[in-house]
């Protein structure tokens, strides 16, 4: 087994992460909005959004572990559980596990939905903004691929559709209160 192995997979699910949170946090806005069309129905449009955010998590933590097991760095626990712990790029670092704990509340407080009060499920959603904020920070301060031609137009591309639905959103009636008919 190569020794860059950890580094590799560190590396490409840090990517892969960003642009499954971007994908989710875009299908979320957008269903949140009357962009498709009236209001969608079938239970599955927001299972595809449930399903994009559980696997960022599921990236979120290979990402983690793989930085953990790499040796090059020598990222431990602390490094990448609490912020500006880290010795490699302190602040870059600590954006991503900032945003870490935001991603968990997020998760976390919607597979609780059910159990929770929307109000309450609302206010902790919508740190869904500034997540992928700090992530996208993140990956451009701390990854080494962000001078990556490839990784650039992918960042370009997530973010400027990203910011067309918020705008989009930020412009749309104010949704109906009520729960979806949609089964959470």
């Amino acid at each position: 087994m190569s020794p860059q192995l950890a580094w590799y997979v560190a590396r490409s699910t840090g990517i892969v992460s960003w642009i499954l949170l971007s994908a989710s946090a875009v299908w979320g806005i957008a269903l949140s909005t009357r962009l498709l069309a009236s209001r969608p129905s079938p239970a599955w449009l927001l299972d595809l959004h449930r399903l994009l955010g559980g696997l960022a998590c599921t990236f979120v933590a290979i990402h983690v572990g793989a930085l953990v097991a790499d040796d090059f760095v020598s990222f431990g626990p602390s490094d990448v559980l609490v912020p500006l712990a880290s010795h490699w790029h302190p602040v870059a670092v600590g954006w991503g596990v900032v945003g870490l704990y935001l991603l968990v509340a997020v998760e976390v407080t919607s597979l609780l939905k059910r159990r929770l009060p929307l109000r309450w499920w609302r206010r902790v959603h919508r740190l869904s903004f500034p997540l992928w904020l700090l992530a996208t920070v993140h990956g451009l301060s701390a990854g080494t691929d962000a001078g990556n031609p490839a990784v650039q137009w992918s960042f370009l591309v997530l973010a400027t559709v990203g910011l067309f639905v918020v705008i989009v959103r930020a412009l749309s009636p104010r949704p109906d209160r009520k729960r979806p008919a949609i089964a959470p």
